[in-house]
């Protein structure tokens, strides 16, 4: 009996342990990741929108480089509806994010439609990066509470602040948004298809900035990734011959 109890009172410690680190691990993404909404708030203000729209689109659009594409899109002169098309573009990501976490989280039903909310690059990362099921939750939950709060407390101050600031392309804080999102997306990209398809898509993407309207250099960029399954499908599909 004494010892179960010993091996009891260890498999609670090491259960701690690990929510500890798990807790940890997701609050520093979440305080990372959510500081640059300072960032945000201050290039939509500067972009012309107002302090209401800026706050909205953190509240309930709430994935980063779609927002940022959005307004860096309305800055640089593009059309609303293609500054908007390249965001959903950029957000679709997210649906298949939501396909994985599914059944991952295995969330109640009633649950879902919340937690849906959350589900972004960061959320996602954390939780996959998980061992068990309860450590995934866990991850999820708290990377998504704390990004969503600070994301969206720091897009209120920088949107306030936006006009104490000044010129804002002067300070660069346009740039904070993409950075932080290439700085999430280098570590996943693992095999040499997933490389090219990244390279192929920079490529495009600033290949074609100079001579599209803006926010449609994005929507093509996009092409990267079935122009290089087709290649590296051929390039099977000759090995397979020989």
């Amino acid at each position: 009996m004494a010892d179960r109890t010993v091996l009891e009172d260890e498999d609670v410690d090491i259960g701690g342990k690990a929510d500890r680190a798990v807790v940890r691990d997701a609050l520093g993404v979440g305080v990372a990741v959510g500081l640059s909404g300072f960032a945000f708030g201050v290039t939509s203000a500067g972009s012309g929108l107002t302090l209401l729209q800026t706050c909205a689109l953190s509240l309930l659009v709430f994935t980063g480089a779609s927002q940022f594409a959005l307004v860096g899109a309305l800055a640089a002169g593009g059309a609303p509806f293609t500054a908007a098309a390249g965001a959903l573009f950029l957000g679709v990501r997210n649906a298949f994010y939501g396909l994985r976490l599914s059944q991952l989280l295995a969330l109640p039903r009633a649950v879902r439609p919340f937690a849906a909310q959350w589900v972004i690059d960061e959320t996602a990362a954390v939780a996959l990066a998980q061992p068990t099921r309860r450590a995934a939750r866990l991850g999820f939950v708290v990377t998504g509470l704390t990004l969503y709060l600070l994301w969206n407390l720091t897009t209120l101050l920088g949107a306030l602040g936006a006009e104490a600031i000044g010129d804002t392309d002067a300070w660069g804080l346009d740039a904070a948004g993409p950075a932080v999102f290439l700085a999430l997306l280098a570590p996943m990209l693992k095999t040499g298809t997933e490389r090219a398809v990244a390279g192929l898509a920079v490529l495009l993407g600033l290949g074609l900035l100079p001579v599209l309207p803006a926010g449609v250099p994005v929507l093509l960029a996009a092409l990267a990734a079935p122009a290089v399954l087709w290649a590296d499908g051929r390039r099977r599909g000759r090995e397979d011959t020989r």
